[in-house]
């Protein structure tokens, strides 16, 4: 890993309609829209979708580093995130975040552990941590 700070840098491009185009160096560029929401057209990724896929996929990953670190066998981690966005004293915001988390272990596996180190990853999401939205973790932990 690299020293901090990190530094992350992308580049926007936008026409008076149409899609905005996301790019970041050797990266897939990424068209965006407004969500339907907004009267977007609803089949692009949106700042809204994005953000809420961020925390989504924050989690994961962080959930996966941490069972390396752990020597934890996992075979399958599966996540749905939803956010919630409202007008709180006149200004739009995230007001909450979910995360649905269902994992699946070997058969035989330690679910109690399991749950421990799912917590620990939600507690060490710097995404969520650079948030003020509420932030709630729900786990499933399952057998294979």
């Amino acid at each position: 890993m690299q020293g901090f700070p990190h530094h992350y840098r992308v580049r926007g491009a936008a026409a008076p309609d149409g899609d905005v185009t996301l790019e970041a160096e050797g990266l897939p560029a990424i068209a965006t829209q407004p969500p339907a929401e907004f009267g977007g057209p609803g089949d692009r990724w949106s700042p809204e979708t994005l953000l809420t896929a961020a925390v989504a996929d924050c989690f994961m990953l962080g959930f996966r580093a941490i069972a390396q670190a752990s020597k934890f066998e996992f075979v399958r981690l599966e996540c749905e995130g939803e956010g919630v966005l409202d007008r709180v004293e006149r200004v739009m915001k995230f007001t909450a975040l979910t995360v649905n988390a269902k994992l699946t272990v070997p058969a035989g596996g330690d679910a109690s552990r399991a749950g421990k180190l799912l917590e620990k990853a939600e507690a060490s999401c710097l995404i969520t941590n650079s948030l003020s939205a509420e932030v709630t973790l729900r786990t499933e932990v399952v057998e294979a």
